[in-house]
């Protein structure tokens, strides 16, 4: 039998989980042996060992740093190097290998590409189709500088879901380096405009230092662009360079707000401390 332990994870205290340490490091030698990145990994998410061994992760394409320096992120910053032309094809074969079902895949922000990378996520969504036309594949892309014929590319090569996180809420913006609040809403507008059948998706962390009320006016200007669905999770510092946290949001809390965005009329809400936009990504389907 393969080896099984109780992992603790770091923050909040949340349910011990089983791990198979076997299963895990599998993914982890399958993802490495073709040369991909994750944001499990490059973002230090909290999930990590947990989704690595059911044997899922979430796809970082165009290369593993971000031209942006966001207080709140982990991922290396500076400048990145060429676009690999040869990475979908990587990605369709670990989705292959690894018999995905709903595959998520985001970017690093590559404010150095004309298309800000919107070329790449459309090329990804294609082969994914090729390979398996059941397969749901789910998209979280940047802002695109606000370029709304980029957004289109994305949403227009058909995903199931188009997400974008708004992040965190307008008065906290200056730590989302470079990012615009109106901006990724438009984002997410024009997605719905192009797509009208498409489903849109976005996330919040907490912990920054927001309102609660700054939080639920966020819910009702997400839907106002038409969201579907939402995630909502707990800030954590990624490293010692980044953010503090500001206060740790208790279970009450976040149920509350899953409520409240259940009012403001999300399909589905996911909301807890360890929940992020990727994270069960299956569920909002399956429960919309």
């Amino acid at each position: 039998m393969p080896e099984q332990r109780i992992m603790k994870l770091p923050g909040r205290k949340r349910r011990n989980k089983k791990i198979d340490f076997r299963a895990m490091h599998e993914t982890e030698r399958l993802l490495r042996g073709l040369g991909l990145h994750t944001v499990c990994v490059q973002a230090r998410c909290p999930n990590i060992s947990e989704c690595f061994n059911r044997k899922t992760a979430t796809f970082l394409i165009l290369g593993d740093i971000c031209t942006r320096r966001c207080g709140f992120c982990g991922v290396r910053h500076g400048m990145p190097g060429p676009v690999d032309p040869y990475e979908p094809g990587r990605v369709v074969e670990a989705a292959a290998r690894m018999g995905l079902r709903h595959l998520v895949a985001t970017s690093v922000t590559r404010d150095d590409l004309d298309d800000g990378g919107a070329g790449m996520f459309a090329e990804l969504i294609r082969r994914l189709r090729e390979h398996d036309s059941s397969l749901k594949v789910e998209v979280l892309v940047p802002d695109f500088r606000g370029d709304e014929s980029a957004a289109a590319t994305v949403a227009l090569a058909g995903p199931d879901i188009f997400g974008h996180n708004i992040e965190t809420v307008p008065s906290l913006y200056p730590a989302k380096k470079g990012g615009d609040y109106n901006r990724s809403l438009a984002v997410l507008s024009c997605a719905k405009a192009c797509a009208p059948g498409l489903r849109t998706k976005s996330g919040l962390l907490l912990g920054l230092g927001e309102t609660e009320a700054e939080v639920v006016a966020v819910f009702h200007d997400l839907r106002s662009v038409g969201c579907d669905y939402l995630s909502i999770g707990q800030y954590l510092q990624p490293g010692r360079l980044n953010l503090p946290v500001r206060e740790y949001v208790s279970p009450e809390a976040f149920e509350r707000y899953k409520i409240k965005a259940h009012e403001a009329g999300f399909f589905h809400v996911e909301s807890g401390a360890y929940v992020r936009s990727s994270y069960l990504a299956e569920r909002y389907e399956q429960r919309s």
